[in-house]
């Protein structure tokens, strides 16, 4: 999952950020409305969680070019504007949900979660292939019986293959995905962390590499 935070409060987005990757999940971050916009342009995004009162271009303004968008991401709104008036009005504008600082962490997590099922391309909850059972929601990971200890990346990774299978993932395609636009295109992190699920996965393996086309789940 790809969220784009944008928050010109430059402290509390890290530490959102932060904890959106602790979860697995690739967090690009804009300070205001015009880079957000920018980067929406270079990215495709699951989720985005978004401040109202922001430079540049209000955060309104932008939910509003974000709903009229055929691809567009949900608008999950996170601001201090949190009487009732304003949850109303914003959700007028498009977005999707709508959450008040301060605010509990993990509720954030889950909304964000919940809000990426509700994309209408969202896939079933459920992810099956080759003996191999991914739960997004639990966050569990069981082939033919066997329980499986993934890392964050570790099980991002699964999951991305899992989501495009048959098909192939190419490495820079990972990185955008899982990691995210910090990530360096000539690291092997990619490399390293598929090493290390296929050993997780076991035999027979599932993971197959075409060279110069990319990773894919054998059926």
């Amino acid at each position: 999952m790809r969220v784009l935070v944008v928050e010109d409060d430059r402290a509390l987005a890290e530490v959102v950020a932060e904890g959106l990757r602790d979860q697995g999940m690739a967090v690009d971050l804009a300070h205001d409305g015009l880079a957000a916009a920018a980067k929406l342009e270079l990215a495709a995004h699951d989720v985005v969680v978004l401040d109202r009162d922001l430079p540049g271009l209000h955060g309104d303004t932008l939910c509003q070019i974000i709903t009229e968008r055929a691809d567009r991401p949900m608008v999950l709104m996170l601001t201090a504007a949190s009487a009732p008036g304003d949850r109303v009005s914003g959700l007028t504008l498009g977005a999707d949900d709508y959450l008040g600082k301060p605010f509990h962490f993990p509720e954030l997590i889950l909304r964000i979660r919940a809000l990426a099922r509700r994309r209408p391309d969202a896939r079933p909850r459920t992810l099956r292939a080759a003996g191999i059972e991914l739960d997004p929601v639990r966050r569990t990971v069981v082939r033919d019986g066997r329980q499986l200890n993934l890392s964050v990346k570790e099980f991002a990774v699964l999951e991305a293959l899992l989501r495009a299978s048959p098909g192939f993932l190419s490495a820079e395609t990972l990185l955008e995905q899982v990691w995210d636009e910090n990530a360096d295109p000539f690291t092997n992190t990619v490399t390293v962390t598929v090493g290390r699920l296929r050993r997780k996965l076991g035999d027979p393996p599932v993971i197959t590499t075409t060279p110069g086309i990319g990773y894919r789940i054998d059926r």
